[in-house]
């Protein structure tokens, strides 16, 4: 099978990787890819029926311990948790944290996010001009102060942490990858000890100490895993659901003027915001445990990486059509934007909440708020993992 680089398209893939993924699509679901990551090869599964399929498949396992050998890239992640493991390791620590981040402790962060987005947009509007960066004003330090409150670590630094992320998840360059993974790893050593030490009434205080009804606990490892995943994760996805949505509205006025006129339509744009450009372009690794034949292509056993565009499944004509078309008005419910099957995100009802907040503010107090540079003109993040925009400059007034 030809191997498609990639690597090699360039700055026009990481723009508009939806072309590259549909004409994929037109020859079958499975395909041989080097990615921009290191140039690591992989097998890539596009469409939404066959990439739903792989998501829940339990011989695609996510455990890099059944990886090849001969993969150039590593697990970005300070620890074992959630994303990296299977049933019933996986069964068992996501029961462990469920039992502490649940529906009402999310709810109850609403006051705290209001707050906090009325105190971001109070310092965009007083902004020279009103010109700002909505990552750096908005879309970033929302979800990172959220995530803070929620663990009980107020003092994080933030713009190292960013930059960490960044890198450990993104980078394409992969001594900057595990340069960023050593340096979170030792941070969030050192935030674990500490809430250990001063507990709080918080989620990671909650997680430390707390225990199920068997007396199961979460080993020290596993903590340092925990907290990696809730600080990334629980920051990323929503950071660039809130940046790629604006881009949406402010690049569809028709849209955003229905949205105006129509403000119970929020939830709806924001499922079709996660349909038309999500957060995760891919998700996490996963790897072969024997052979699997996906649309008669067999892709071989021996921890082979499988990568699922999440990005294109949500672009599938067959199962959303007019796919390319950004409508609020469209019934967006099944994308695969938060994954599917046992590994669907945790934290998806935190990042719907954060993003409805947000929306809603932003649009309340902003009546004029336009584009601040050409579309074409916004750079993306690298790497096939995360989609979203390096700076988003707007005018909010």
């Amino acid at each position: 099978m030809e191997t498609v680089d990639l690597a090699a398209l360039g700055e026009s893939f990481t723009r508009d990787p939806y072309p590259v993924y549909a004409r994929l699509r037109e020859r079958g679901p499975v395909h041989r890819i080097r990615m921009p990551e290191g140039g690591a090869e992989a097998w890539l599964v596009v469409g939404y029926e066959a990439g739903r399929a792989a998501l829940a498949d339990p011989r695609l396992s996510k455990n890099w311990a059944n990886a090849s050998p001969a993969l150039p890239l590593r697990s970005a992640s300070s620890g074992p948790h959630m994303l990296g493991m299977d049933p019933p390791d996986h069964t068992r620590l996501r029961r462990l944290v469920a039992r502490e981040f649940t529906p009402r402790r999310v709810a109850g962060l609403a006051p705290r996010i209001q707050r906090t987005t009325d105190g971001l947009l109070d310092a965009m509007l007083a902004a020279p001009g009103g010109r700002v960066d909505l990552v750096e004003a908005l879309s970033f330090p929302l979800p990172i102060t959220v995530i803070c409150d929620l663990l009980g670590v107020p003092d994080l630094d933030r713009e190292a942490f960013r930059a960490w992320s960044n890198d450990a998840i993104g980078a394409t360059v992969l001594d900057r990858r595990r340069a960023a993974t050593e340096a979170m790893a030792r941070y969030i050593e050192e935030l674990v000890d500490g809430k250990r030490r001063r507990p709080g009434d918080d989620l990671m205080s909650a997680l430390i100490h707390g225990e199920d009804d068997s007396g199961d606990v979460l080993a020290h490892e596993e903590l340092v895993g925990m907290a990696w995943l809730l600080l990334v994760a629980g920051h990323e996805t929503t950071v660039n659901l809130i940046s790629n949505g604006v881009l949406a509205l402010l690049t569809h006025p028709g849209q955003l003027a229905a949205l105006r006129a129509d403000p119970t339509r929020l939830d709806a744009a924001i499922e079709e915001m996660l349909r038309y450009d999500g957060p995760v372009e891919t998700p996490t690794y996963r790897f072969t445990t024997g052979p699997v034949t996906i649309g008669g292509t067999e892709i071989p056993g021996g921890g082979e990486l499988v990568l699922v565009a999440l990005a294109d499944a949500d672009r599938d004509p067959r199962r959303f059509p007019e796919p390319d078309r950004f409508d609020i008005f469209r019934d967006a419910r099944g994308h695969v934007a938060f994954g599917h099957g046992i590994h669907h995100c945790l934290g998806a009802p935190l990042a719907r909440l954060e993003a409805r907040i947000a929306f809603r503010t932003l649009l309340d107090r902003c009546p004029g708020l336009a584009l601040d540079i050409h579309p074409a003109a916004v750079t993306w993040r690298e790497g096939l993992l995360i989609r979203g925009p390096h700076s988003l400059p707007v005018r909010v007034a």
